[in-house]
């Protein structure tokens, strides 16, 4: 049995000459290039002491090479621990002696400061790979043979752990396999149509479920090519786009390519879907790019721990403020947060998923993997939601974003929907903050448009007759931006601490 991901990855590569990725020079990687530089990064790893099971952590800035060094640790048999590239040397410390890695590979700027962190963590490797295609792990490779027998994988077995952000206590490693990912990419690939006719844009960072095991493991499933860019630049994104046909992105990208100049029906003739995920579209946003390019932008839903979990249609109306449907071979329902009750059409419960795309559990975290799970298998997701009449799933919040007002419940998604529909605001998000009557006072962080002036209590007044007493915010207070991680999502919990103060309690 050869390695259960790699072989469907491969069983699917075009013509060997044919491109697999193109680099932001024009550079050209074909399948057989990455056929051959993914088994000499496995036999790299081989040489350093890897064996099936083990662990190798990258911290390294986005490259082709990073790739090879994904592909070649699942060939190896072992598991991928990707980490945040702004993670400092404490928070590296963490992950390492939490999964302890066989070998950790840096950027080699980065080594000297990254040294005390894997020593203390007992790292026996440290070696180094940078953007550019220098470093320690890069030159043992090249002294590798072009072929390698892959060790045996099953569906079952480990692919790589990712840690959740741990906005809430201690990180937690999602054990992720290598069936959650070759399913989730074999669905992808067929219900958003990916052919090897396809160019995709790629200025995702490759930490991430998103830009890695998402984009890379469909384009290559699809045998398509591609276009690989350091980063999110809206000039170089426009450059390239003639050339491609497809960009999965998060909203921050599309509220940047619609200020962009050259944005228009013709710029985008040659695209067939634009994607969007990791955090939520403002319908705005999806009217705009709309109405600019002729193009409906097609929002998902996914997380860390499960990659995929609904889609809105590739054929059929994708409705701005939704996420879709589930995936086909993904259950999906809503449910009683406390009770685990199934609920009803239309009503606000905590979103629980079962499938082939969902992770093995925490890594040595057992009493917390068996608290996530219910007694028939589904996966609690921790994400509020609601179905409508037409069976299109709608995220309101997090669960932990509750905010309990008076003993009220208040859903920070009902009131940001009427305040971003105001004009002059871009954006806006809501929390609970301590307070001395109510327990927790209803927040709004709002940032306006370039030139605009809407103030407190124009905004107080508008959602007046909008909103039920209890919902409306006690208090509004702007900022130019609000806090996000690197995947664009909105840290509440960096809000929250800001504006703990606000009411005095």
């Amino acid at each position: 049995m050869p390695s259960h991901l790699y072989q469907q990855l491969v069983d699917c590569f075009p013509d060997r000459a044919r491109p697999a990725f193109i680099t932001e020079s024009g550079a050209r990687i074909s399948y057989g290039d990455v056929e051959a530089a993914s088994a000499r990064m496995a036999q790299a790893l081989v040489t350093l002491g890897v064996k099936p099971g083990d662990r190798v952590a990258m911290q390294v800035e986005k490259s082709i090479d990073a790739v090879m060094l994904y592909l070649g640790v699942i060939r190896a048999g072992a598991l991928l621990l990707p980490l945040n590239t702004a993670y400092t040397p404490a928070e590296v410390e963490y992950f390492l002696t939490d999964a302890a890695p066989t070998v950790f590979v840096c950027d080699p700027g980065k080594r000297d400061g990254l040294a005390g962190a894997a020593a203390a963590a007992g790292i026996a490797h440290v070696e180094t790979m940078a953007s550019d295609g220098s470093g320690s792990l890069k030159f043992r490779a090249t002294q590798m043979p072009a072929s390698f027998a892959d060790v045996e994988r099953g569906p079952d077995d480990l692919a790589g752990i990712l840690y959740t952000s741990g906005t809430t206590g201690r990180s937690k490693g999602a054990m992720i396999s290598h069936e959650n990912l070759a399913s989730n990419a074999r669905t992808l690939k067929e219900i958003w149509r990916f052919t090897d006719e396809d160019t995709l844009i790629h200025a995702l960072p490759i930490y991430h479920t998103h830009g890695l095991f998402v984009a890379v493991n469909v384009l290559l499933m699809a045998g398509g090519a591609t276009i690989f860019l350091p980063k999110f630049d809206a000039d170089q994104v426009m450059s390239v786009m003639p050339q491609a046909t497809s960009m999965m992105g998060v909203p921050t990208f599309y509220t940047r390519l619609l200020q962009h100049p050259a944005l228009d029906r013709a710029a985008t003739a040659n695209m067939r879907l634009f994607i969007s995920g990791s955090a939520p579209l403002l319908a705005e946003t999806h009217r705009e790019w709309r109405e600019k390019t002729g193009h409906a932008i097609l929002e998902r839903y996914g997380m860390t721990e499960t990659n995929m979990i609904t889609s809105n249609p590739y054929d059929g109306e994708r409705v701005a403020g939704t996420v879709g449907f589930p995936l086909p071979g993904v259950e999906v329902r809503i449910a009683d947060p406390e009770t685990g009750r199934v609920l009803p059409q239309g009503e606000i419960g905590v979103i629980e998923l079962k499938g082939p795309n969902v992770f093995k559990g925490y890594w040595n975290m057992p009493e917390k993997t068996a608290a996530e799970f219910r007694p028939d298998g589904f996966f609690i997701t921790g994400d509020l939601g609601r179905v409508d009449e037409r069976g299109y799933y709608h995220i309101v919040g997090r669960g932990k974003d509750l905010v309990i007002t008076g003993g009220f419940n208040v859903y920070p998604k009902e009131i940001e929907t009427e305040i971003d529909g105001m004009p002059g605001v871009v954006e806006s998000a809501v929390i609970g903050v301590a307070h001395p009557d109510f327990g927790e006072g209803v927040t709004a962080v709002v940032v306006r448009a370039n030139g605009a002036t809407i103030d407190e209590r124009q905004i107080a007044a508008a959602l007046e007759g909008r909103l039920a007493k209890f919902k409306q915010p006690k208090k509004i207070v702007f900022l130019d931006d609000l806090p996000r991680n690197a995947m664009g999502k909105v840290q509440k919990n960096v809000l929250r601490e800001r504006f703990k103060s606000l009411y005095g309690a």
